[in-house]
């Protein structure tokens, strides 16, 4: 297959930065992913008909090699079939954004996504100038009862290894993820959390007996209050905190961190 100079530079960018899949493995990721931000599609056809234009292959057989990619190792032609372990990527992955990032400080945003009724995404992402850059995930059965803590605290360990320990890193969740457990994992990270939660909550500042609501301190927007306590909300254990809301468009609710 003749590629012109800019997929094959892609391919071998690819290769490089993720060293763990095999050649073949990185080849077809890299036209994967040449096609997509060119042609701003996930359709496999769309990826294929773009592709054959550009190296002058047939669609067909493009089509084949980008679907194979996606196979398991059973549903795959040859006696070297190999199945893409997704979950080995995440630290590649996270690990090659790092080695562009610039700055001492990177945001990992965690979200729980509703496809429908059929899927319940769980993702770990990196903040970017108003994006996410998903690095890790699970994919859930939205129609069955599946606990969330074991899959959350192994995207957090799958992830650790790629992040450099002289970055600071802010761990950012919306108030429906917070937990006791993944606050205190977290901090044994060796990472900050900044966990949105609700502002009908209470908290007892340290050193005082009494739990003082979170508006009292923080009556309305544009106004932020800071100092070590321990949360007392009914509806979550207390734990070591910095409660630290902030009233702008950006943080429109308090965050505990």
């Amino acid at each position: 297959m003749a590629h012109p100079e800019e997929v094959s530079q892609w391919a071998a960018t690819v290769a490089k930065d993720m060293p763990h899949l095999s050649p073949a493995q990185a080849r077809v990721l890299g036209w994967w992913s040449y096609g997509m931000v060119m042609t701003q599609s996930c359709a496999c056809h769309t990826v294929a008909l773009f592709l054959g234009l550009v190296c002058g292959e047939g669609y067909h057989a493009l089509r084949q090699r980008l679907r194979a990619w996606c196979y398991d190792a059973a549903d795959k032609k040859g006696l070297s079939r190999q199945e893409i372990a997704v979950t080995g990527s995440f630290a590649p992955l996270l690990a090659w954004v790092m080695r562009l990032w610039q700055g001492p400080q990177v945001a990992l945003a965690l979200d729980a996504t509703h496809l429908g009724d059929r899927f319940i995404v769980l993702t770990m992402s990196v903040v970017y100038r108003g994006c996410a850059l998903p690095v890790a995930w699970k994919v859930l059965p939205a129609q069955e009862t599946h606990a969330w803590r074991r899959e959350w605290l192994r995207l957090l360990r799958l992830l650790r290894p790629a992040i450099p320990s002289d970055r600071t890193v802010l761990v950012l969740a919306d108030r429906g993820l917070y937990a006791r457990w993944l606050f205190h994992r977290i901090v044994r990270l060796g990472w900050h959390p900044f966990l949105r939660i609700n502002t009908a909550g209470t908290f007892r500042p340290a050193g005082r007996t009494r739990a003082v609501p979170l508006r009292e301190v923080v009556p309305h927007t544009g106004t932020t209050w800071r100092a070590p306590a321990r949360r007392s909300a009914r509806s979550i254990a207390a734990s070591p905190a910095r409660w630290s809301p902030v009233g702008s468009p950006g943080i429109p609710r308090p965050g505990l961190s």
